[in-house]
């Protein structure tokens, strides 16, 4: 089961990609560059549930089975910064989940329903930089473990450059695929790292 567990987040990442090319090509005028992601899974869009099932909720599952392990696999001398961090990137997880459970509509995005996307989105985001900086922390000076506590940094970086910076110096599709690519890749990492006490 643990060797199962240790393809959450490359599936995870496969799962991502897959349906938001898929699903791309299929939406006439849909622009990899230029709109952001959630505009598949947007209301009244051709094929948005699939992709917010595909995209969004089954990719975020495996993200969390992916978080659990982490934290299931973590030192046993693991201090609190470590299981927060650890905690916060499954709360992360479940809010990228949330994002295709909560749809936002194109047509209003100051509704309560782009509302509570957003706010979905917030959570991936705000849990996390935070997590990921707290793992970093809680990993420091065991030597298995440097892999996932570099790539913490860097991630947690890349989000939140996305979050608050991103978006005024490039196109907003070009942004945010960029923080989904930093968070993917510190679930591969995550996932594929140390498995056991180190």
């Amino acid at each position: 089961m643990s060797r199962l567990f240790s393809f959450a987040g490359p599936a995870a990442t496969l799962l991502f990609v897959a349906a938001l090319l898929g699903f791309g090509l299929a939406l006439l005028g849909y622009s990899q560059v230029a709109h952001p992601v959630a505009v598949l899974g947007a209301k009244g869009v051709p094929n948005a549930l699939g992709f917010n099932l595909l995209g969004f909720v089954f990719a975020g599952v495996l993200a969390a089975v992916a978080t659990l392990d982490l934290r299931r696999r973590l030192p046993g001398d693991a201090g609190w910064r470590l299981r927060v961090g650890a905690q916060l990137t499954l709360l992360s997880a479940l809010g990228f989940v949330a994002m295709g459970l909560l749809p936002l509509d194109p047509e209003d995005l100051d509704n309560p329903a782009s509302s509570l996307h957003a706010t979905a989105w917030m959570l991936w985001w705000v849990s996390f930089v935070p997590g990921a900086f707290l793992v970093a922390l809680g990993l420091r000076g065991r030597p298995q473990w440097r892999p996932l506590a570099r790539t913490s940094v860097v991630a947690a970086l890349l989000v939140l450059f996305v979050a608050l910076l991103a978006v005024e110096l490039m196109p907003a599709g070009i942004a945010q695929r960029l923080g989904y690519l930093g968070w993917l890749g510190w679930l591969c990492v995550a996932s594929l790292g140390a498995r056991g006490d180190g």
